[in-house]
């Protein structure tokens, strides 16, 4: 049975952690583990991720930043430190749990049951039978950005923003989140950037063959949520930001450049 690691990003999240829920996910599945990066929350999020770990320390560990640094960052050292526990895959999950934690299977037989993807990807699609909630002017908003997201990476995706995603643990996806990102809120496509760099400067697997959409069966906006309207236009910029550091023709250098570090020489040797 394969392993996983589902790293749950937390900053001031007291009064919206579901840890019933977690509890019961992990009686019933003690073979994926849950990391919780407290990004320096002020409230008392580290004190009830530490209960958490208490009552169950096999399956619920955390890892606590001494200062906030934002999601992208507290979801790259949690990536990092899953992908290095020996588990077969390693994943992100949104702590307000809009994506229901029983989807998680969905994702890790996915990847069972398709060796050549090396990450699956929620995608919210309202269509008939399926529990899509999302309100109307994030919606639209997020349609066009996922548009112009497709776009600029020359791919097909539906939602690059699902707060889902899980990887299979190999020295391709690891180099992925071996330096930070220079955005916060659009990190997921600057990770789907940096794998299309993967594929030009060492010849690995494309990202059409690689990577898997699995439209989610239900899906609930949560209220709290930090992300806003005008955030939108903030993104776009960090749009702008990604194709020029990383998809532009000139480039002549990958990201990794930027940090060598064994995963990368190890990919280096592969190719």
């Amino acid at each position: 049975m394969s392993s996983a690691i589902i790293v749950i990003p937390c900053f001031n999240e007291e009064k919206r952690l579901e840890i019933l829920q977690f509890r019961k996910y992990g009686i019933t599945h003690r073979n994926h583990r849950f990391l919780f990066v407290n990004d320096g929350s002020s409230d008392r999020t580290g004190i009830i991720l530490d209960e958490l770990k208490e009552f169950d320390s096999d399956v619920f560990d955390v890892l606590h930043l001494p200062r906030n640094q934002g999601k992208a960052e507290a979801v790259r050292q949690g990536i990092l430190q899953a992908m290095h526990a020996g588990v077969d895959y390693a994943g992100f999950w949104d702590a307000d749990l809009a994506t229901p934690l029983e989807v998680i299977p969905e994702f890790t037989a996915q990847l069972d049951q398709t060796p050549e993807l090396s990450m699956v990807i929620g995608a919210r699609v309202k269509l008939l039978g399926r529990q899509i909630e999302r309100q109307q002017l994030r919606h639209y908003l997020g349609r066009i950005f996922a548009t112009a997201a497709s776009i600029v990476l020359k791919l097909p995706i539906y939602d690059s923003q699902c707060g889902a995603k899980m990887f299979r643990v190999t020295p391709e996806t690891k180099t992925l989140f071996t330096t930070r990102f220079l955005t916060n809120w659009i990190f997921d496509v600057e990770l789907l950037a940096r794998a299309r760099q993967l594929e030009k400067f060492f010849q690995c697997s494309s990202l059409e063959e690689t990577v898997y959409e699995l439209p989610l069966s239900k899906w609930m906006d949560v209220a709290g949520s930090k992300v806003k309207p005008h955030d939108f236009l903030k993104a776009f910029f960090e749009l702008c930001s990604i194709y020029w550091n990383y998809l532009r023709p000139s480039i002549k250098e990958p990201f990794t450049q930027l940090s060598e570090t064994p995963v990368t020489e190890e990919i280096r040797r592969a190719a």
